[in-house]
């Protein structure tokens, strides 16, 4: 089983709920700033990882979890990774994406702005 989480900028949201899924964060409680910020991937996504499958870990189910930084092409990316699973596998079995982008409100849409865009990483962090 594939599952990726995906959204815009791949570091923050995909992030967080990806490392939640393989329980190297609490689904309890609310994370503290400093267990979200020791993530090895939270707001460390170069450029040159934008479009590319980051590997975060396995499941207790054997799952392997990805995040996927696909900027603002949805529409043209999700299909097409569909599609090479589907090709590669047969069907569409085992394999889930999901899209972090609606739990991401506005607030941390500056920060992650002010933090990937401008440079102003304390400003950004949670």
């Amino acid at each position: 089983m594939i599952v990726i989480y995906h959204d815009v900028g791949g570091c923050h949201s995909s992030a967080t709920a990806a490392n939640i899924h393989i329980n190297k964060l609490p689904m309890n409680r609310t994370p503290s700033m400093e267990e979200i910020i020791a993530l090895p991937t939270f707001d460390k996504i170069e450029k040159s990882d934008k479009g590319k499958l980051i590997y975060i870990g396995e499941d207790e189910f054997g799952a392997q979890v990805y995040t996927l930084a696909r900027r603002r092409k949805a529409n043209l990316v999700i299909p097409a990774i569909s599609d090479l699973y589907r090709i590669t596998t047969g069907s569409l079995k085992g394999f889930f994406l999901a899209n972090t982008s609606p739990a991401v409100n506005n607030t941390m849409r500056i920060g992650g702005v002010s933090s990937r865009v401008f440079g102003l990483v304390s400003f950004g962090r949670p």
